[in-house]
């Protein structure tokens, strides 16, 4: 268990939020508050500090199985933020000013049920198309429909483009797509840690694009199509067709 503060002092580091947060402030910090709450429903999961120094009387954080919950308190207004997590993908967010209502939407995470069953039952929680593609392990498919369609969005011909070429390439279609800044990237898994040794390719203007490769080498080429080639021809030799390695949870 990471460390406990001690309980509250009148000059203590959460004394400014007792008028919001009494039992918060009266415990001494979040981390100590929720575990109380935790406890009192019999859940029976630890509670732990985050790894910030900045937060570690204002926020806390609880793990299991490949899942975790963090937990953060609003300054101004009395708000508990909740994001839920598996494996590093982020799956649901919400917030409630009961503290109760946050120990066990937690507890409920940590037992493993699918995101929709959670804002289902936890309806101060919501979650989006990614996060449950992700559970279903169609989380590629889904990443590619969404950057086809942002690029149509963004009205940006040289993007769309690019796209559309990559997508008409079934090796580069089984990869996870991505932008970082203004290139496309490809990843093996759309689950972190994101790969970084295949290439990527950027827009700069009047027809041409500029693809990078891993060990940082650019060439710059006309055209998308001829972009998409010379990021098949940079494929490393082990770079064959992934899959989503996101795992769909036991139900509990």
């Amino acid at each position: 268990m990471s460390e406990q503060l001690s309980g509250a002092t009148p000059n203590g580091p959460v004394s400014g939020f007792a008028t919001l947060y009494p039992e918060v402030a009266q415990a001494g910090s979040l981390q100590r508050a929720l575990q109380a709450a935790v406890d009192r429903a019999g859940y029976g999961f630890v509670v732990e500090l985050t790894s910030s120094p900045g937060w570690r009387c204002v926020a806390a954080r609880a793990a299991a199985g490949g899942r975790s919950v963090n937990v953060l308190m609003a300054e101004q207004e009395r708000c508990f933020s909740v994001d839920c997590w598996t494996d590093g993908v982020h799956m649901a967010t919400g917030s409630t000013e009961d503290l109760a209502e946050v120990a066990g939407a937690m507890d409920s995470w940590l037992r493993a049920p699918r995101v929709r069953e959670l804002v289902e039952q936890w309806p101060c929680l919501r979650t989006w198309e990614l996060a449950e593609a992700h559970e279903r392990g169609e989380a590629v498919s889904v990443r590619w429909r969404q950057l086809r369609a942002a690029a149509v969005r963004r009205q940006d011909s040289a993007l769309r483009e690019l796209v559309e070429a990559a997508f008409e390439q079934p090796r580069l279609r089984a990869f996870s797509p991505g932008r970082s800044m203004y290139w496309l990237t490809f990843s093996r898994r759309a689950a972190p840690p994101i790969c970084r040794d295949l290439p990527g390719v950027m827009s700069i203007g009047q027809g041409r694009y500029r693809v990078r490769f891993a060990d940082g080498r650019l060439q710059e080429v006309d055209g998308a199509a001829q972009a998409v080639a010379v990021i098949l021809d940079g494929l490393p030799g082990d770079a064959v067709p992934p899959r989503d390695l996101v795992v769909p949870p036991a139900v509990g």
